[in-house]
């Protein structure tokens, strides 16, 4: 129990330097889920047979693709403290997100 009080002691204040950090590596999580959640919502369309078109779906998973990339470089960016570059690159990948499942709603005709 001492120890676990002694580490408390050096906690620092919310808003430290390691705030705005935490911040920016939530971000990059909450991208994540978003691009996990594309992916189930391609899955869903791919498996039920509803996707528009084979060359939809390559479109489609480029998209999903381009953003797991995205988020990889997002992470390694929140991991050196550069916030703007986590930002941009969060950007994206909700871009290619909203298109992947743009294109996984789209029905064939």
């Amino acid at each position: 129990m001492a120890i676990l009080g002694a580490s408390s002691l050096h906690a620092g204040p919310v808003d430290s330097p390691g705030h705005a950090h935490q911040e920016k590596a939530q971000l990059v999580h909450e991208a994540n889920h978003e691009v996990d959640h594309a992916w189930e919502i391609y899955h869903r369309a791919a498996l039920g047979g509803t996707v528009a078109s084979p060359a939809l779906q390559a479109e489609i998973e480029q998209h999903l693709h381009e953003a797991r990339t995205l988020v990889t470089q997002a992470q390694e960016a929140a991991d050196r403290g550069e916030d703007r570059q986590v930002e941009d690159l969060v950007k994206q990948v909700r871009l290619h997100t909203t298109q992947a499942i743009k294109g996984s709603k789209e029905q064939k005709r």
